[in-house]
């Protein structure tokens, strides 16, 4: 009885090399500008504008100043309701407006999403003075919940999360829904328990990109914020920028500390997006 002949050595594709070399460069150019911004926040004043990548004497007293010196943590706790308030809201709204797009036939439905596709063409730098001189007339920013509300009433909804919604629910099987309906089930318990985490992975990037989007907003809280209390951390964050000179050491640690909520909403909801595309893929 002869022995098997050994198996040939598997080849190492160069297409999967290279696909590996450019992904690794991508992964340097993206986390280079995180290490910098990491790196120089350990660095003292004297050590700020040396052009070494690495800290030569690494110190935390740009941390213990912002957290101690300033109202870091009022602001940071100021983005981060706005930020979630925010994407609470336009995840529940936007996904029930783009089921009903998409699951329904009324009169002038088509009207009605192209009237809301046609608000993203609006630029926002246009839309800042009617929402100032309402939310002036209505005096929000005289009470607490007031001047919350006015700083985040223009992410509530979004546009883009209803087309976004929209594009998904229509791929959800209507008869699934029917047989619900047979069932005795009413609507909303149809969209909630059964539509809705059809859209796992919709929801999930919608959900990524509210966040961010309130989180680094500028522009209108820096307009309609007008108590110091109410100040978001993009706001006082620019603070630190100022006609004296900028204290980089306090930016690149405050911004350090603003990166990890960010980092962790991405990171659970990147795992939403993984399961939900698993999931679809065992479906088919």
């Amino acid at each position: 009885m002869t022995a098997a002949a050994p198996l040939p050595g598997k080849r190492t594709d160069p297409r999967r090399v290279l696909a590996y070399l450019v992904l690794t460069l991508g992964v340097i150019v993206t986390l280079f500008p995180f290490a910098w911004m990491l790196l120089t926040s350990l660095k003292s004043f004297q050590e700020l504008f040396n052009l070494a990548f690495f800290p030569v004497d690494p110190t935390l007293d740009n941390y213990r100043q912002v957290l101690g010196g300033t109202q870091f943590l009022q602001w940071f706790g100021n983005s981060l309701l706005v930020a979630t308030v925010t994407t609470l809201s336009v995840l529940f709204f936007d996904s029930l407006v783009g089921y009903t797009l998409a699951k329904f036939d009324f009169p002038g439905k088509n009207l009605v999403f192209i009237l809301i596709l046609s608000t993203l063409m609006i630029p926002t730098e246009m839309l800042v003075i009617p929402w100032f001189v309402g939310v002036t007339d209505l005096h929000l920013t005289k009470s607490v919940p007031g001047a919350y509300f006015a700083i985040l009433f223009p992410g509530l909804m979004s546009a883009f999360g209803v087309f976004l919604m929209r594009q998904f629910f229509e791929s959800v099987p209507g008869d699934l829904l029917e047989a619900a309906r047979i069932d005795g089930m009413h609507e909303f318990g149809i969209f909630w328990r059964i539509a809705l985490p059809l859209v796992r992975p919709a929801l999930a990037s919608l959900a990524i990109f509210t966040f961010l989007g309130n989180w680094n907003a500028f522009l209108w809280p820096l307009i309609v914020i007008q108590q110091p209390q109410f100040r978001t951390l993009p706001v006082g964050t620019a603070l630190f920028n100022g006609e004296a000179g900028t204290q980089w050491g306090l930016i690149m640690a405050a911004s350090s500390l603003a990166v990890i909520p960010v980092l962790l909403v991405f990171a659970f909801f990147q795992r939403q997006i993984i399961e939900g595309i698993v999931l679809t893929g065992m479906k088919g």
